[in-house]
């Protein structure tokens, strides 16, 4: 089981090094909630802590941009007066992260998916069946809705999406997306413009 106390150690290691760190938590937040979020029920059956939960961060972060944390598995939305919403990810296996600064320039309600050229060349066994795409609905990849994640005026291939997998939450399960449960993203897409400035974390250290 995984202590408070475990908890704020490991993260204050982790993220001493990112330049954005309070000593107590990944990427400047607290580690003791402020308050849970009033979505309430789990019916995805996630751990009880990446479900949505409102969280303190040290200042000097921007107002409505989201930073994700590789190795605790969150993603974070900072709010005003010093706090962040707080929801579970899952995020890239290992080899497969792109660590960097990216923007929102495309969001998508019931996305397709196409999976891309090198997916398909790496794992011919799990994407060659889909090269021709599939279409948005419940069963697609990429859930309720996508975010498309650009840089330097270019798509990236990432995106922040939803998922039909609400298990893989917490892990490293993905080509280097960020997936949230369906719920979840549609929270969050509700509130994140076109233009939201998206800060994908390294992993610097192991996972918790």
């Amino acid at each position: 089981m995984l202590t408070r106390r475990h908890f704020v150690a490991t993260s204050a290691a982790l993220f001493a090094s990112t330049g954005i760190v309070q000593a107590q938590d990944a990427v400047g937040f607290d580690a003791d909630v402020v308050r849970p979020d009033p979505m309430g029920d789990n019916p995805w059956g996630i751990h009880p802590r990446f479900m949505p939960t409102v969280v303190e961060h040290r200042p000097g972060l921007s107002v409505g941009d989201l930073h994700v944390d590789p190795v605790a598995k969150y993603i974070y939305h900072i709010q005003e007066g010093g706090t962040a919403m707080r929801y579970g990810v899952a995020v890239g296996r290992s080899g497969l992260q792109s660590p960097g600064v990216y923007t929102i320039q495309r969001k998508v309600e019931w996305p397709s998916w196409t999976p891309t050229a090198n997916m398909i060349a790496r794992e011919p066994h799990l994407y060659a069946q889909f090269a021709g795409g599939v279409p948005g609905g419940p069963d697609n990849p990429l859930g309720a809705r996508a975010m498309y994640l650009y840089r330097g005026g270019r798509d990236s291939y990432l995106r922040v999406h939803g998922t039909p997998q609400p298990w893989s939450i917490g892990t490293a399960a993905s080509s280097g997306c960020v997936r949230l449960v369906n719920a979840h993203v549609i929270e969050l897409y509700n509130s994140t413009p076109i233009g939201t400035v998206v800060h994908l974390h390294a992993p610097r250290y192991g996972y918790v």
